[in-house]
């Protein structure tokens, strides 16, 4: 039976508890599948009227919220000891606690305790099957090749339907957040749609920390990516590599498969577009090991189940601020670009694409397009930026070398 001050701490925690920006992500996507906002509230631990007023708001409270553990905090490494030694029992740990000095809840502990005993040990892995068009699961992989006739160290990016098995591949020079999100979003496209959550390994482009029995906190650009596709972010817990075991071994797939087949390519468009090829015509038609099934027949199952692509693309670009030269240029890795005279001095907002665009704005106004050039190829100019400057320097006024002997006699 609860005591009094338990109403109290209840009471307080569901209906003082600000959600996270995880959070809302949550709430979005459970309300987006039909789910009610009660069971939402109950989930989330929160009140279904904070659960109201985030879908009416659009998004999550930006005041700092209330430290649900402090009562605990000081307690934690004894808590985790117990754990450790098996015991899982949360009126035992509050005795030991209590004995300790601890003054809060049982709930409270319970609560703590609670999403933590999944990570009770086992004694056999069960293989864990999702449904059609609930999961992808994302991950990095790294190999050495010839491209352009040049040692190159290329990072793909494989992502897989967790039922159908169906996956995309994407080659690129770099796997931060930017390539992460890109890959990403090539693969929903590539699948014609979006599934219910997206698993990540803990990377920094995706999770920023992670700690063993805590939710994750999750890069805000991914939560960005996350709500304007629809799907709700997931990592895989700490030290325990089978959560993500369909795609890392996808990782390894490719690399004993693929680029075995293949050793050399002309450039980066012609490696992505024999993967592309390679997928259609050799991943896609396999009768998978685990499913025993044509993995095209699967996905043709998985695919009606896959929500709709946004109208708007996520902008993947990097986005900066740049300080124009007296002379009306900006310098980008290590070369020189032209804007209008009319900029100069002025600092002024650029976007880098992943195919190597500069774009340079006033607000929002596109100023210049430039394709970024190697800083072998010099300085790129547009004559028509410059005109104006170059009218200015004739237009000095000339004096005769006369005037100046003059002046010079006089002193």
């Amino acid at each position: 039976m609860l005591r009094k001050e338990d109403f109290v701490e209840i009471q307080a925690h569901t209906e003082v508890r600000m959600l996270r920006k995880e959070d809302f992500v949550e709430i979005q996507a459970l309300a987006k599948a039909g789910v009610y906002r009660r069971d939402i509230a109950e989930q989330l631990g929160v009140s279904p009227k904070t659960v109201s007023r985030a879908l009416k708001r659009g998004a999550a409270p930006t005041r700092p919220r209330r430290d649900r553990w402090v009562k605990l905090r000081p307690y934690a490494d004894a808590i985790h000891g117990m754990l450790a030694a098996g015991v899982w029992n949360a009126k035992v740990i509050l005795r030991e606690l209590q004995a300790l000095g601890y003054g809060g809840s049982y709930t409270t502990l319970k609560a703590y305790v609670r999403p933590q005993r999944v990570l009770r040990p086992s004694p056999a892995t069960v293989r864990f099957e999702t449904p059609p068009g609930r999961q992808l699961q994302s991950d990095w992989g790294q190999i050495v090749t010839r491209i352009a006739g040049v040692e190159t160290e290329v990072h793909f990016i494989v992502n897989t339907l967790g039922y159908s098995r169906r996956m995309h591949v994407w080659a690129t020079d770099s796997e931060d957040a930017e390539h992460t999100y890109e890959g990403m979003v090539r693969s929903f496209e590539y699948f014609g749609g979006v599934t219910e959550e997206v698993l990540v390994d803990n990377q920094k482009a995706a999770v920023l920390e992670h700690r063993v029995g805590q939710e994750p906190r999750f890069h805000p650009r991914f939560l960005d990516l996350a709500g304007q596709y629809g799907f709700r972010p997931r990592a895989c817990r700490p030290a325990r590599a089978q959560t993500k075991g369909k795609d890392e071994r996808m990782v390894g797939y490719v690399k004993g498969n693929f680029f075995v087949r293949y050793r050399e390519f002309d450039s980066w468009v012609h490696l992505n577009q024999l993967l592309e090829q390679w997928l259609k015509e050799e991943a896609d038609p396999r009768v998978h090991g685990t499913v025993k099934e044509v993995v095209a027949e699967r996905f043709a199952r998985e695919a009606p189940q896959l929500a709709p692509l946004p109208e708007r693309r996520f902008d993947t670009a990097y986005s900066e601020l740049r300080q124009v030269s007296w002379d009306a240029y900006v310098e980008v890795r290590g070369n020189r670009y032209s804007v209008p005279d009319a900029f100069a001095g002025q600092v002024v907002p650029i976007r880098i694409t992943l195919d190597d665009q500069l774009v340079v704005y006033d607000c929002e106004q596109v100023i210049v397009t430039h394709r970024l050039q190697p800083r072998s190829a010099g300085w790129v100019t547009v004559p028509e930026h410059h005109a104006a400057l170059w009218q200015r320097t004739l237009n000095v006024e000339q004096r005769r070398l006369a005037d100046y002997d003059e002046a010079a006699s006089w002193n």
